[in-house]
């Protein structure tokens, strides 16, 4: 069963304070997802220098702190590449006010971009659709947090989740790794 996203989120939270990192866990898993969905090269920890840069001034991390973020990007690749699209955004749980999971969607938005545009220069030769959601994604960064706790606020936070999460999935379907074919079954010589 995996952990909750508070359960995560406190631990990770923990252990950036313990670093003096004034990150919030909510930034550090959109850079790291960001990464991704642009293509970082994930051998070998090669990820892990532009997040150094992006969060912590390329100053290294304490090694708890390492592997934690390590995990975390094991964990969210599997999930971006899983074919039953298993990723979603690192966010606080619904127990918590709307204000808060907005403004922390912000923030995952925002770091997101940065690092996207980061791994990835050549967004503007993107497809139509990937350059016109990372447009969708900049409004949303942009987004006013003073909301009501009702039912059709509720609604709109979950649509802009969704979405958030599918631009994700999309942006790592252009720049992401190749997939390898599946080679289970043999294929007939084309005559």
């Amino acid at each position: 069963m995996a952990t909750p996203p508070s359960l995560c989120i406190e631990k990770l939270k923990k252990a950036l304070d313990s670093a003096e990192i004034g990150q919030h866990p909510v930034e550090v898993h959109g850079a790291l997802v960001g990464l991704i969905c642009g293509g970082v090269d994930q051998a070998n920890l090669k990820w892990l220098k532009p997040l150094v840069e992006l969060m912590n001034d390329g100053q290294a991390l304490p090694n708890d702190l390492q592997q934690l973020i390590s995990d975390l990007f094991k964990d969210t690749a599997t999930r971006l590449g899983d074919a039953e699209f298993g990723f979603s955004p690192l966010l606080p749980e619904e127990e918590e006010p709307l204000s808060k999971r907005l403004e922390c969607l912000a923030l995952w938005v925002q770091s997101y971009l940065t690092a996207i545009a980061l791994i990835q220069p050549k967004l503007n030769g993107a497809s139509s659709d990937v350059r016109e959601i990372i447009q969708d994604l900049g409004a949303i960064a942009q987004v006013e947090f003073d909301v009501s706790d009702d039912d059709e606020s509720e609604a709109a936070f979950i649509e802009l989740h969704e979405f958030v999460r599918m631009a994700a999935v999309l942006c790592y379907s252009e720049f992401g790794p190749e997939i390898p074919l599946d080679d289970s079954e043999p294929t007939a010589p084309l005559h």
